[in-house]
């Protein structure tokens, strides 16, 4: 079949992509984050699509998206407090909270867990899309499993032409990293995965937040989890990624020894100079986390090329937006890390 295009403007669009999600089609949504590969997340026949087109693993969970944060009662039991306080303060937008599921929602959806991942995208197309398909949407990141994620619709199209009905194009995103994932079911609040809502941002709300092992290491390939985005090597292009720690000269003498025809440079903007001649590729500059975050997985796409042999890159430090990319990085370099600064 031949993937529909439909603009996020026309006035079409909405009820058709609606149409499709009921009929237990797959349709990839714009959000504020990344695209989002939907289907009807009642529908375990349509969330099974899901796993199909992207190659997921079963046990990977999924993030149901909904149209209100009014919705969290209808899908999740037992809600504490703390959900609420946090939907009141960052819904809609890059937050998703780990609940107690109700007993209808299907186990594909949950990767047979007892919870579920719920969040209300910053995208006022998709959520009336929601609204109108009425039901909750179940959509990862709309990339092949493992591959850098979605931010503009010919990103989209470039990995799923002809494997699901439609996308969105609701333009390029602009948070360009997957939603920050707290848990709520245990006696702390519990950070799954950085993303737009930064952890200091939670903590102003929760009081407290303690950081998951996922987020800053590699975990056993059988642990079970209980969001995306926390156990596989994630975000990556096809060449192998080395991120190369340290100050800007130490770091571009390293790379610059080790350099070799069919490698790549993934650097700050300010950095390019160093790299003359070593295909230097900026993601954004050092100085505004948020262009990093925005532009780093178009970047990664860019070198996804099988011409690639190794890909050097440099990754900011701190906190804020910067840790969600220094977690996108990290996973995609599967926690491979060179200070030369630090080496005999």
């Amino acid at each position: 079949m031949e993937t529909r295009i439909l603009p996020a403007q026309a006035p079409e669009t909405i009820p058709t992509a609606a149409e499709i999600l009921r009929a237990g089609g797959l349709v990839a949504l714009p959000t504020e984050t990344v695209y989002g590969l939907g289907a009807n997340g009642l529908d375990e026949h349509a969330v099974a699509k899901i796993f199909l087109a992207k190659g997921r693993p079963q046990d990977n969970p999924l993030i149901l998206h909904v149209a209100a944060p009014e919705q969290i009662d209808q899908l999740c039991h037992s809600v504490p407090e703390a959900a609420y306080a946090l939907a009141k303060a960052f819904w809609p937008g890059p937050l998703t909270m780990v609940l107690p599921a109700r007993a209808f929602i299907p186990r594909a959806t949950t990767a047979g867990l007892p919870t579920v991942a719920l969040r209300c995208p910053d995208n006022a197309v998709t959520r009336e899309i929601i609204r109108q398909a009425g039901v909750p949407v179940a959509a990862p990141s709309a990339n092949l499993s493992g591959k850098p994620s979605t931010t503009t619709a010919a990103h989209v199209y470039a990995d799923h032409n002809g494997r699901i009905d439609a996308i969105v194009d609701g333009g390029p995103c602009r948070v360009g990293v997957e939603s920050t994932i707290v848990d709520l079911t245990e006696s702390r609040p519990r950070l799954l995965r950085p993303g737009g809502v930064t952890p200091e941002q939670l903590t102003a709300v929760l009081g407290d937040l303690t950081v998951d092992k996922a987020v800053t290491a590699q975990i056993d390939k059988d642990a079970v989890v209980k969001a995306p985005g926390m156990k596989y090597r994630h975000y990556a292009p096809q060449a192998p990624v080395t991120i190369v720690a340290g100050e800007r000269e130490q770091a571009a003498a390293f790379i610059r020894r080790n350099f070799v025809p069919g490698d790549r440079v993934l650097c700050f903007q300010e950095e390019l100079p160093l790299y003359a001649g070593c295909a230097p590729l900026a993601y954004g500059s050092e100085a505004d986390a948020a262009t990093l975050s925005a532009g780093l997985f178009a970047a990664l796409r860019e070198l996804d090329d099988p011409a690639v042999h190794q890909i050097y890159a440099r990754c900011p430090v701190g906190g804020g937006i910067a840790y969600a990319v220094q977690n996108r990085l990290k996973k995609a370099a599967a926690f491979r890390i060179v200070n030369p600064e630090e080496s005999p």
